[in-house]
């Protein structure tokens, strides 16, 4: 791994980032140490480093919380394709009252298999905040995912084992 990183693989960085996180790997946790990794393997455009960084701003690992640069390091991932940078994205927009814009960004989420914000957008249109039609629509587009990912071995691997479900 030590070679990887020298030569600049930004997985083998951002996993180095995950072992100072944790204090994994005979590394000792060192939240500000991970942070300087990760923006590592973000500046090789490495898309889950970018929503770690959110994270960590989002939590105040390593860093003080700072909403506004978890957003936007989340909006960094959620534009490389991080799904869960997209969901946090409409969590974001969901308590600052901006529903328009969090369905949006669930909706987003959901057509990448988000089941989660399939459940948000079902809460949201309980309560009022989202319509039948938009509720709708993230049932289809969830239906849709699961159509594409569907197979035969995911299908033997759910059937042999209780604890396993792909969707």
């Amino acid at each position: 791994m030590k070679e990887r990183v020298e030569a600049n693989d930004p997985n083998a960085i951002y996993n180095l980032a995950i072992d100072y996180r944790d204090g994994t790997c005979g590394y000792s946790q060192d939240y500000t140490k991970a942070l300087e990794v990760y923006h590592r393997a973000a500046d090789l455009e490495f898309t889950a480093a970018y929503s770690s960084i959110g994270y960590a701003y989002d939590n105040g690992q390593g860093v003080k919380v700072d909403e506004k640069k978890a957003k936007h390091y989340w909006e960094l991932a959620a534009m490389g394709g991080s799904v869960q940078s997209r969901y946090n994205l409409g969590n974001n927009e969901l308590y600052a009252g901006n529903m328009d814009s969090a369905l949006k960004h669930y909706m987003i989420a959901v057509r990448s298999g988000d089941a989660e914000s399939v459940e948000v957008i079902q809460e949201m249109y309980t309560d009022g905040y989202a319509t039948k039609d938009d509720y709708m629509e993230a049932l289809r587009s969830y239906q849709k995912y699961l159509g594409e990912i569907k197979s035969d071995q995911r299908d033997e691997a759910a059937a042999a084992r209780d604890d396993y479900r792909y969707y």
